[in-house]
């Protein structure tokens, strides 16, 4: 049973200012795995104090010290990666290998490329008599989710900290174990006290504090469109920065010549990755409608050789979350046979022989029309819908015949025809062929995926306002 009941201000762990606890829920067992303290209003101004004096000094800190900083922060990480593992399997249900090759590692790799950035990053540039400045924009509130807990803890906090920012973290109160790691390994690191707070609680409550607080300057948010809109509307009144990583649902269009069983496979594979809750996944599978039958089978075979379980054990995927999201997927998944989609494999219920825990059959469905609600909302589960195409026109159409943009997908053999419909994709990643993670590549998304862009040089200017110094280098006089 993990107990954190304090919070990290001002460099120190202290208790909240009005004791209040949260359970936290094993999604693999539903039992109380651990207790967090949920804080309040009066927590995030300590928070936000402290936050505002150390900005005076790491602001004027050197890059040199700060790529220091980074890098004892790596070596810190990579000493607890085991811990960080096992606290993501534990309160999130990743299974412990996925942890261990991709929800752990993402950790590092943000570190490494921020460090990477930082040693080139140009932050003066002369134009002629005008000096260009990108300064820290100050303090920086964060609200992070559940899904890729540490990933999104990690690609906040790594440029915020490279720019010279400060900030005050509110991580998921539903897996909130490896936020609290993280934070250890921080103050291992020996980050300067008051430049990295962290508080638990409700999106509610401490979500809400952050993102009106007028000592924020900036908030940068991943999680739900809902959600979203209403971190927006609480910071309007201040016109503080706004950064937001929100809701997909993907489209991935597979072309008339693509490798049916590998792209075919490979995206039913790819959805049911993380028990599908990643925002950026492939749920809506685009294939030409004379190959619909060819896709079925390849998706059915691709799906029941899914296999969910123990996330401690040897299953390819544990687990969703809690049981709001299971009811929802639930929810959705019925949706889908009463509107008249046809149910290829998985359904409704737990898979056979677990009677206990959050797990969702591997679900596809076939013959999907985009006005359909599996269609049209984001599942976040492992649940697959096969939509039937005449013309690649259509197929495009389609793709971006929804509110999201965050990502797409595009598999065939013809390149000039995939570098055509990705040019015309509205979303903010498109990746080819199963195109392999980019870790400087810019991450955010068109229309109500969000705004700004997270990872690499793209996700360090978020943190940062430009300042124009007009005059800074007089021309000399003609002679």
């Amino acid at each position: 049973m993990r107990e954190y009941m304090k919070f990290y201000i001002d460099g120190q762990w202290v208790d909240p200012v009005a004791p209040k606890s949260l359970d936290v829920i094993n999604p693999a067992t539903e039992g109380v795995c651990g207790h967090i303290s949920a804080g309040s209003a009066a927590d995030v101004d300590k928070a936000v104090k402290a936050a505002r004096k150390a900005f005076e000094t790491f602001s004027q800190t050197s890059r040199e010290e700060r790529i220091d900083l980074l890098e004892r922060i790596q070596a810190e990480y990579q000493r607890r990666f085991g811990d960080m593992a096992k606290a993501i399997t534990e309160e999130m249900g990743a299974p412990a290998s996925l942890s261990q090759r991709a929800q752990a590692p993402i950790g590092i790799g943000h570190i490494a490329t921020g460090i990477a950035v930082l040693k080139s990053f140009q932050f003066v540039e002369d134009r002629g008599a005008t000096r260009i400045v990108k300064e820290p924009i100050g303090v920086c509130g964060m609200i992070t989710p559940w899904n890729w807990p540490i990933n999104q803890i990690a690609c906040k906090v790594v440029p915020a900290l490279a720019t010279g920012c400060t900030m005050v973290l509110k991580p998921s109160e539903e897996a909130p174990f490896s936020a609290y790691i993280w934070t250890e390994i921080l103050h291992a690191a020996g980050v300067p006290a008051g430049v990295f707070n962290m508080i638990n609680g409700t999106g509610a409550e401490v979500g809400a504090a952050i993102a009106g607080h007028p000592g924020i300057d900036m908030v940068s948010f991943t999680g739900s469109t809902r959600a979203g809109i209403e971190v927006a509307k609480a910071a309007a009144p201040t016109v503080k920065r706004v950064a937001q990583e929100l809701g997909g649902k993907s489209p991935n269009i597979i072309l008339e010549d693509a490798d049916m069983p590998s792209a075919v496979g490979g995206g039913v594979k790819h959805v049911m990755q993380n028990s599908g809750q990643s925002c950026n996944a492939p749920t809506r599978m685009l294939v030409p409608a004379g190959k619909m039958g060819e896709a079925i089978g390849i998706a059915r075979e691709a799906a029941e050789s899914t296999t969910v379980g123990d996330p401690n054990g040897n299953a390819q995927i544990g687990p969703v979350v809690n049981r709001t999201q299971w009811d929802k997927i639930q929810r959705l998944i019925k949706a889908g046979i009463d509107e008249g989609a046809t149910l290829v494999t998985g359904g409704a219920g737990r898979p056979e022989g677990l009677d206990k825990g959050f797990y969702v059959k591997p679900t596809v469905f076939a013959n999907v029309t985009n006005d359909m609600t599996v269609a049209k909302e984001e599942i976040f589960g492992p649940v697959v819908s096969i939509l039937g195409y005449d013309t690649v026109e259509e197929a495009v159409e389609v793709g971006n015949d929804t509110e999201y943009g965050l990502a797409a997908y595009i598999s065939g053999t013809d390149m000039a025809k995939v570098r055509e419909v990705a040019g015309k994709l509205r979303a903010g990643q498109v990746a080819i062929n199963g195109g392999g993670m980019d870790m400087t590549a810019p991450f955010g998304g068109y229309k109500m995926s969000g705004n700004g862009r997270e990872w690499g040089d793209f996700g360090f200017a978020e943190y940062l306002e430009v300042k124009a110094v007009l005059g800074y280098t007089p021309q000399q006089a003609a002679e």
